[in-house]
């Protein structure tokens, strides 16, 4: 791996903070990070898919500018680190996935309206009782003609109540092994018989829901890949939602703000060598995730490597939020807008968000599971 940026990136890298300034200059603040502005953020990326950005990484044969996920890598640093809203699951997760596993007609029908920022996607994939264990879900799907009809449940589903579609997970054949009879959807979340309902998070903010299927009708047409082989199309789902150099720096503000704390006010000798220790953590889980980015580059598939820039990205995160409430003391508990908050509230957002980030998209202990089969060669318990 070259760890150098060409000049051409470097120019890349400052276009794209100057379209920042000009077009998302108020940043984000605390509190806000999941509830911003629908519209808003809508005609952020509609400017953003006008410059052929939102797809940069994309082939140039489905919409996009064919640039790679190296490019792809510096555009989500940049926009991650000024609190820009860069995630799309449609960008991001779905159109990658139709590309490879979907059909002709269903790449014609679904990837323009992604990259022109017309349409807004989330992930049906966890249970109430199927979270890590994924693959003991439990919504039904039976064939009805040409149709499939879709019963049952999902939890933490991300921006559901904003969405346009769906890729759901459903069971298909309840007779087969747990990994075999599971099959790959897209559904119309305008559907009958579907029920979005929200979710608040510890930090307060509604981007999570449950959804509830009822006798919902889905043509056969929308069917990703094989009946009853849909899990090997969700992981190539979960490899590029756990490969984003964005679990590495939304958290970056919270470490710079930190280490000018300490150098202005001082901390004791261990809470330094933490934070440099961590500042050193944070360097190299940013370089793992430029290592997925380039191997995905070579056109390969980095499963594990996603695993490890998972892994480091969220428990360093979540190491940092901790630190910060020590340093602070109780007083870094008060919320943004209350004026004795310290940091702008920032610390008790991030401490609160980070609660949940070695769960979300693959527990800590799936991506050492995964670490350890597919990237050691050790034997299944």
């Amino acid at each position: 791996m070259d760890f150098r940026f060409t000049p051409e990136q470097e120019r890349f890298r400052a276009d794209v903070r100057d379209f920042i300034a000009h077009h998302w200059p108020a940043g984000r603040t605390p509190g806000d990070a999941e509830a911003l502005d629908a519209r808003r953020v809508r005609t952020f990326r509609r400017a953003l898919a006008e410059r052929g950005w939102l797809t940069l990484a994309w082939p140039t044969e489905h919409g996009g500018l064919g640039l790679g996920p190296l490019w792809q890598a510096i555009y989500i640093e940049e926009m991650a680190s000024a609190g820009a809203p860069y995630r799309d699951q449609g960008v991001d997760r779905i159109g990658p996935t139709l590309m490879l596993h979907g059909t002709e007609d269903q790449r014609r029908r679904h990837l323009p309206p992604i990259a022109r920022a017309e349409s807004w996607w989330c992930q049906g994939f966890s249970e109430p009782g199927a979270g890590s264990d994924l693959a003991s879900l439990q919504t039904r799907s039976v064939l009805d003609g040409d149709e499939f009809i879709v019963s049952g449940q999902k939890i933490w589903t991300s921006y559901a109540h904003q969405a346009d579609w769906m890729v759901l997970l459903v069971r298909t054949d309840p007779d087969a092994p747990k990994h075999r009879g599971i099959s790959f959807l897209l559904v119309d979340v305008k559907t009958p018989g579907i029920t979005v309902r929200p979710l608040v998070s510890l930090p307060g903010h509604h981007s999570f829901n449950e959804v509830f299927f009822e006798d919902v009708r889905v043509p056969r047409e929308n069917l990703v890949g094989e009946l009853n082989r849909g899990w090997y199309v969700a992981t190539t789902t979960l490899d590029f939602e756990r490969s984003g150099i964005d679990r590495v720096v939304v958290a970056r503000r919270l470490l710079e703000t930190l280490l000018a704390h300490a150098r202005e006010r001082g901390v004791p000798r261990t809470m330094a060598m933490e934070l440099s220790e961590l500042r050193t953590g944070f360097e190299v889980a940013r370089m793992i995730a430029y290592r997925v980015a380039w191997l995905q580059q070579q056109g390969l598939v980095p499963n594990r490597e996603a695993s490890q820039s998972k892994l480091l990205g969220t428990e360093v995160h979540q190491r940092l939020a901790n630190l910060a409430l020590r340093m602070l003391g109780p007083v870094g508990l008060l919320r943004a807008g209350d004026p004795l908050a310290p940091l702008a509230g920032l610390a008790a957002e991030e401490y609160l968000g980070s609660v949940a980030v070695t769960v979300q998209a693959g527990t800590s202990e799936i991506q050492r599971n995964i670490i350890a089969t597919r990237g050691l060669g050790l034997p299944r318990s």
